[in-house]
């Protein structure tokens, strides 16, 4: 029976151990309560003379206290040889008690400190941004949603990844070390598991954006965290739910795990139309990404009662610095470049184009327009196309069935690649007849091999078996041969091309291709936007689709007399006339200089402009 009761006190003892460091102190601080008590109780008992010159009873046990928590008391006693002997030993007894006690408080702290380092605290905050994931372009989202903030009072951006949280903490401080008004936190946990996700309190926040993450299966992870959140009960609104999926095939799995309530994108998708738009148009992808991105010119919803009645195309004009480019009908009906007598009735919205909202204004005066500075030759019939494609991965098949619905029938596509892809494409083509040359893109024989002026346009695809970086590095020297043969041909052809890093991007501008395609950021910068406003969705939809209004960058002398000295606004008279909305344009001599590459979206309309021969007006239009 004793041994029994033994057993169960000792099993009841390591139960409180396991506590951690509040049951340490607690069972020092009864060790130290019991040594001042025996020792006090004793000297009241055998040395009632020490007892009544300190003070009694109370007395006795402040002398015990202090020499408990300061061996260096006890220096000045003076008494009974009993006495002296029981102040030595609560003073033994101290030092080991308090030696323990400074232990355990320093391992406690020390555990305390690596918890809040690991990000594993729960998050008190109130309409913030949570971002699910982490890879490259986690810089871009929170470099564009720190702009995005910059007119708030306050804000906050929450990152939940599987990373170490200083680690994360770190790499946002060296690659955004200025993020003004908005305050980036990290929080370290798997988005998958749904206890790691109610550390960034998703209840209160006003948008998640769930970034796919790197690998393979990265769909998998998007789906499953699609799935959690989904499957949550809220308590309070449901915030905005936006997502992006690498493989078309894994869209429609995606939205059903989403729900309704939720925006999920096709990265595949639209990089193909990125590149298939682009290769016929130089300079598309820095237009997308100034109206993408947060610094610059962007789409605002604007209400203009003053134009209530009068039609669009009246609109155009109407305003000192913005340029309308659709309506947001009072339905939620999204219409880019609608016809020109469309009337805008009430409670409709103009979509318009503007560095900021707050600098829309109604001009009193309309612009003057230069009637004569207006283009009277006739729309330019476009030619069937020779476009070489250098280098085949998982995309080429989609750009190929996209092209073949652009071009003019009789178009001629040939592949050039190490080894014939399996299939082409997945259906008939109508316009484009395919071909396939064997071709080791970076050796500048087997590419002088291939006669390139007979084509007008080369598309140099990544390389995905091959890790990112060191696919662009291939990129590289395949744009570099193309760029020297080019310049002994006599420039004959445009130059499109996938990269990875956006940061290449600025390392091959010594190539001089045209058109750089980052679809990783396209990305990033497409799901900030409609983190900050889901109904753009539309527009960008809209926007992408060849079915619909598309931005095209056409020869300006369709719209300008070359060299007349005129004003944007007749730009925009021009446009409007063959039924288009100019948003900008593009002066060739520029084309080369970084960051605009020769794009001015939204210029002036009332200062002078002169177009020339080879440059291009950004307009909307079916065609």
């Amino acid at each position: 029976m004793p041994g029994r009761l033994r057993g169960r006190l000792r099993y009841w003892f390591d139960g409180t151990m396991d506590r951690g460091t509040p049951a340490l102190i607690g069972w020092l601080g009864l060790a130290s309560l019991a040594l001042i008590t025996l020792v006090s109780g004793t000297v009241v008992v055998f040395a009632r003379e020490d007892t009544e010159e300190n003070g009694g009873w109370p007395g006795v046990v402040w002398m015990s206290l202090l020499r408990t928590l300061d061996p260096g008391t006890m220096g000045g006693d003076t008494g009974q040889p009993l006495f002296l002997l029981l102040m030595l030993t609560v003073t033994i007894g101290g030092i080991f008690i308090v030696s323990a006690l400074i232990g355990v408080m320093t391992t406690g702290l020390e555990t305390r400190i690596q918890e809040l380092r690991k990000g594993r605290s729960r998050l008190i905050e109130h309409e913030h941004t949570i971002v699910l994931g982490w890879s490259d372009q986690i810089f871009t989202v929170v470099a564009e949603l720190v702009e995005a903030n910059q007119s708030e009072r306050r804000s906050c951006v929450v990152i939940l990844a599987d990373q170490d949280k200083v680690d994360m903490d770190d790499e946002i401080r060296r690659r955004i070390p200025d993020t003004g008004k908005t305050r980036v936190i990290c929080r370290s946990g798997n988005p998958l598991q749904r206890g790691d996700l109610e550390l960034v309190s998703p209840d209160t926040a006003k948008a998640i954006m769930v970034l796919p993450p790197v690998g393979a299966e990265s769909d998998i992870d998007v789906i499953k965290v699609l799935l959690l959140l989904n499957s949550r009960t809220w308590r309070g609104p449901r915030p905005n739910v936006v997502a992006a999926v690498q493989n078309s095939a894994n869209l429609a799995a995606a939205r059903l795990a989403a729900g309704e309530d939720a925006l999920v994108i096709d990265v595949d998708d639209i990089a193909v139309r990125l590149i298939v738009q682009s290769h016929r148009q130089s300079g598309l992808s820095t237009v997308f990404n100034e109206l993408l991105s947060f610094m610059g010119n962007e789409i605002y919803p604007w209400t203009e009662p003053a134009l209530t009645g009068a039609t669009y195309g009246e609109a155009l004009n109407a305003f000192a610095l913005g340029v309308p480019i659709g309506l947001h009908r009072a339905n939620d009906e999204i219409r880019v470049n609608p016809a020109m007598d469309t009337v805008i009735g009430e409670g409709d919205r103009l979509l318009v184009l503007a560095e900021d909202d707050l600098l829309i204004k109604a001009v009193g005066e309309r612009p003057t327009i230069v009637e004569s500075a207006i283009a009277t030759a006739g729309v330019r019939t476009p030619e069937p196309d020779r476009t070489l494609l250098i280098g085949w991965n998982p995309r080429a098949a989609k750009i190929i069935s996209l092209l073949d619905r652009l071009v003019r029938p009789g178009s001629v596509l040939d592949v050039a690649a190490p080894r014939q892809p399996v299939e082409y494409v997945s259906g008939r083509l109508d316009n484009l007849t395919v071909g396939f040359k064997r071709c080791e893109p970076v050796h500048r024989r087997s590419l002088e091999a291939l006669g390139l002026d007979d084509y007008r346009h080369i598309v140099v695809l990544t390389d995905e078996s091959i890790a990112p970086g060191r696919a662009d590095d291939r990129t590289l020297v395949t744009l570099l041969h193309l760029r020297d043969i080019e310049i002994q041909l006599g420039d004959p052809y445009s130059i499109v091309t996938e990269m990875n890093d956006d940061a290449n991007r600025e390392v091959a501008q010594v190539t001089k291709a045209d058109d750089f395609i980052v679809s990783t950021k396209v990305i990033s910068l497409l799901l900030t936007q409609l983190t900050e406003n889901r109904h753009l969705y539309a527009v960008f939809a809209d926007l992408f689709d060849p079915e619909g209004s598309e931005i095209y960058l056409k020869p300006a002398a369709s719209y300008l007399a070359p060299g007349a000295e005129a004003n944007f606004a007749t730009v925009i008279e021009a446009a409007r006339q063959r039924g288009e909305t100019a948003i900008g344009y593009r002066l060739e001599r520029h084309s080369d200089e970084p960051p605009l590459y020769g794009v001015h979206l939204n210029p002036s309309k009332t200062a002078p402009l002169t177009l020339c021969e080879g440059d291009s007006v950004v307009v909307l239009a079916e065609d």
